[in-house]
């Protein structure tokens, strides 16, 4: 059974900080290290089970985190306004498992070489709001995060990530997330895997890739209005 972290000393990012200051590429790494580092303990486990909480097996989720994270990236090197971008990353459905893996390392250092080479002004098109290289890293770290969970929790593999890059990803995506948690157990409450006390599990959300100095010009021009 996958185990969630305690509360630890180590505090939240400033929700309000300025993108600049959190180490996003670091904070990348240092996700798909954990993730990675875990998954790999398993490989001799039955992934043609379901991820939990999914309609996918466990190998299929690795096939959802490699075009997730190889399109994040994509999208900051095209950086297109209105669309997704025309690449689609996939994983060579014969690999082993260890081998796909090696696919995910792949798309995790792609991800996070374009973040860490992106200028602080780029913005490209995501469904769950324009984002720049910041946000785009801090959804490469929940995909990574909340799969590796989803699969970890399926093939009952213990597992415990890194309290920097979960707060990280939940100050910057979930601004509004509830606090006196955990910073995972609320990462997960906030994606609808897990009820908190006085909190049911949660059917619909999302996240919010805006930055948060582009929402408030947003509000500061509506109210000239």
């Amino acid at each position: 059974m996958t185990t969630t972290p305690q509360a630890t000393s180590d505090p939240l990012p400033d929700p309000m900080a300025p993108a600049a200051t959190a180490p996003w590429p670091e904070l990348l790494s240092a996700a798909a290290e954990s993730s990675l580092s875990t998954l790999l303990t398993a490989t001799d486990r039955d992934w043609s089970r379901p991820a939990h909480g999914l309609d996918w097996t466990c190998r299929e989720t690795l096939d959802h985190l490699a075009l997730g994270l190889t399109g994040y990236a994509g999208l900051l090197i095209a950086q297109p306004r209105d669309r997704y971008i025309t690449l689609f990353a996939s994983l060579d459905p014969a690999a082993p498992v260890p081998a796909c893996l090696e696919g995910i390392r792949i798309a995790a250092s792609l991800l996070t070489s374009t973040v860490r080479d992106t200028a602080p002004h780029v913005r490209a098109w995501h469904p769950w709001g324009h984002s720049d290289a910041a946000g785009f890293a801090a959804m490469g770290i929940t995909e990574l995060l909340l799969h590796t969970y989803d699969i970890a929790h399926a093939l009952e593999c213990p597992w415990s990530p890194p309290d920097g890059p979960v707060g990280a990803a939940l100050a910057r995506l979930f601004p509004d997330a509830p606090t006196g948690h955990s910073p995972f157990d609320t990462l997960l409450w906030c994606t609808g895997r897990i009820p908190l006390p006085g909190r049911p599990r949660r059917t619909e959300w999302q996240w919010d890739g805006t930055p948060a100095r582009d929402r408030n010009a947003t509000a500061a021009s509506s109210a000239r209005i």
